[in-house]
């Protein structure tokens, strides 16, 4: 393999993994929103709040989605129709990722790539994030909701 169709081969993983985000966001979240233009991370990133789902098989990497609490339990009362406790905010979060990622999932074994997603872990306090090859941010602004980003690193 030369360089060249490496680097398409990765140019092409990583519009299959943007769309694929897309998709499962506008699948899973009932939400008038936009998706603002993806951002290449440079460098570690801090973040207070949200949820890390490892991703393996033909594409390895991490998909990390973070945002406001509030935020997160805005989107959780609209999906479930009914207040979202603190109690049950983490159980959410974590299952907004996994819905999301297993969005992302069926989109990218449809394109003919093989992955898996790990069970999400939550992250809660001051945290950095770092270690990766490539880390792409796509932000969505939901309508009185507020904004969630996606982070797509790569190893």
């Amino acid at each position: 393999m030369t360089m060249t169709e490496t680097v398409q081969d990765q140019n092409k993983a990583i519009t299959v993994l943007l769309n694929g985000t897309h998709a499962a966001i506008n699948n899973v979240i009932p939400i008038t929103h936009r998706t603002e233009k993806p951002e290449l991370q440079k460098r570690e990133f801090p973040l207070t709040y949200g949820v890390l789902i490892g991703i393996t098989g033909d594409i390895g990497g991490k998909l990390v989605l973070t945002g406001h609490p509030d935020t997160f339990k805005i989107i959780g009362e609209t999906m479930f129709g009914m207040p979202l406790g603190d109690d049950m905010l983490a159980s959410f979060s974590g299952e907004l990722g996994n819905m999301i990622a297993g969005g992302l999932s069926t989109f990218i074994s449809e394109n003919h790539t093989h992955v898996n997603i790990t069970a999400p872990t939550l992250l809660q306090g001051q945290t950095t994030l770092s270690g990766y090859k490539l880390a792409i941010k796509v932000t969505t602004v939901f309508d009185q909701a507020g904004d969630l980003s996606l982070f797509l690193m790569l190893d």
